[in-house]
């Protein structure tokens, strides 16, 4: 019986020390990524900490604190406007919230993002750099 425990003791351990070096990795590869910065995404009254990358066609958005492989948002750069922008207050001075109106999963959303100067520059351009549609070529 004593055996048994220590056996079940090591093996939570085992998990526990597992999980938080995966989440490591995790945070470390979405951090070191190209056009990657991190923000917060206002859901209700908090602010869940996260990674955002620009890809090609969307705009990613991961949570910090998550082990899922995928990005926990997806917004299209295509449809993705700043609405407004103004300074953030409390914990979060000296950083930006952005209210943005986008298309996920085909449907329109507005969401809010909290960033530093340098990522809000750095997101304008990266919306402003969007490639026009071209409807068909003959």
């Amino acid at each position: 019986m004593p055996g048994e425990i220590v056996v079940a003791v090591l093996t939570v351990v085992v998990l526990v020390i597992g999980s938080f070096g995966l989440w490591l990795s995790r945070r470390h590869t979405l951090d070191r990524r190209v056009g990657s910065f991190r923000c917060g995404l206002r859901h209700g009254a908090r602010w869940p900490s996260g990674v955002a990358q620009y890809g090609a066609a969307s705009l990613y958005w991961w949570r910090s604190s998550s082990l899922a492989p995928r990005p926990a948002r997806r917004w299209e750069r295509q449809s993705l406007t700043i609405v407004s922008r103004r300074a953030a207050e409390g914990p979060g001075a000296g950083q930006l919230v952005v209210t943005c109106h986008a298309r996920s999963n085909g449907k329109p959303v507005e969401f809010e993002l909290r960033l530093s100067p340098e990522a809000y520059a750095g997101l304008t351009s990266w919306i402003e750099a969007t490639p026009s549609r071209v409807g068909s070529v003959i």
